[in-house]
């Protein structure tokens, strides 16, 4: 299982988006993503979206908070991938270009005009409410065939 983080940073009702087309073989190739990736041996989830916020756009974390774990069977026809997802509201720096796609601050009430992932409409709603989630995204074939969510509201 391939163990990865996931982070939408938000500021004035807006949240960052990464629109992936520049990346070779990219699986998530034109869709619109939050930023993170891939934890590296020795990395807390913690310790790796601040990493892969600050490689690809150059700001720096100041607080994230986690909102659930998302796991998504065989998504990339090899791996079962398990993705700890964040929300960030403070932070630092000037934005950067980046390697992986086009950043964009688009507002919250557009994001799902984007090309997102189908997965991606049903948690993207999830980090305005309160609490923690866990939830499974069941792709075929880049298409949607199944889900399961829980909420763990405090």
């Amino acid at each position: 299982m391939i163990l990865a983080t996931l982070g939408y940073i938000r500021r004035n009702g807006q949240t960052l988006m990464l629109h992936r087309v520049k990346k070779e073989n990219d699986v998530h190739e034109g869709k619109w993503n939050g930023l993170g990736g891939k934890i590296k041996k020795g990395e807390t989830p913690e310790e790796c979206i601040i990493r892969e916020i600050r490689e690809e756009s150059g700001l720096i974390v100041k607080e994230s908070t986690l909102k659930g774990i998302l796991t998504f069977p065989d998504f990339d026809g090899q791996n079962d991938w398990c993705v700890f997802l964040f929300v960030i509201n403070d932070f630092d720096g000037q934005l950067t270009d980046s390697n992986e796609g086009n950043l964009r601050w688009i507002d919250n009430d557009k994001i799902d005009n984007l090309n997102l992932w189908e997965g991606d409409r049903i948690f993207i709603p999830w980090l305005n409410e309160p609490g923690f989630y866990s939830g499974k995204f069941v792709y075929q074939n880049k298409k949607l065939i199944d889900y399961y969510y829980k909420s763990y509201h405090q």
